[in-house]
């Protein structure tokens, strides 16, 4: 089943943005079906949703991986450039459209191993953190932790 076999109530609902979990929730309340319709158009339009989750995860992915292959080219042709100048000894060119000049900038700091580093050139972290499994099973065996408690995580599965 896909969105466009959804009953025409809820396709309406799913073609809209605006409506708050509170809204939503009267609206599908208000719509006079049997259960078991509602339920499984409610779970096709979650298949639908997730299908589109999917698709822009992969989108975002492939987007990512696009952008870090643009910005190394670049790099790249800005080396090329920047080669090029020095090898002809030029500090500055003009053409057509763009004035060229190698220039000088900060020095990067490499790190070729951390290991060898001396002490005084380290930074030591400490950083502190709740220790969820140990809260979880000390509120799971009845003891007080202030601070923290359980939530039930109750979900539906679709398949």
């Amino acid at each position: 089943m896909n969105l466009f076999e959804l009953n025409d109530n809820y396709k309406t609902l799913a073609n809209r943005d605006d409506l708050d979990p509170t809204i939503l929730k009267d609206t599908l309340d208000a719509i006079k079906d049997d259960r078991r319709n509602k339920l499984d158009n409610l779970a096709t339009w979650a298949d639908y949703l997730k299908s589109e989750i999917d698709f822009m995860e992969d989108k975002q992915r492939s987007w990512k991986d696009e952008i870090t292959y643009r910005k190394n080219k670049l790099d790249w042709i800005k080396k090329y450039i920047t080669d090029v100048l020095d090898d002809a000894g030029i500090k500055k060119i003009t053409t057509e459209n763009h004035l060229l000049s190698a220039r000088n900038f900060k020095a990067s700091t490499i790190i070729d191993s951390d290991k060898k580093l001396p002490d005084k050139f380290k930074i030591t972290e400490t950083t502190t953190k709740p220790d969820k499994q140990a809260i979880y099973q000390a509120l799971k065996a009845g003891e007080e932790v202030p601070g923290a408690h359980l939530k039930a995580n109750r979900n539906t599965v679709i398949k």
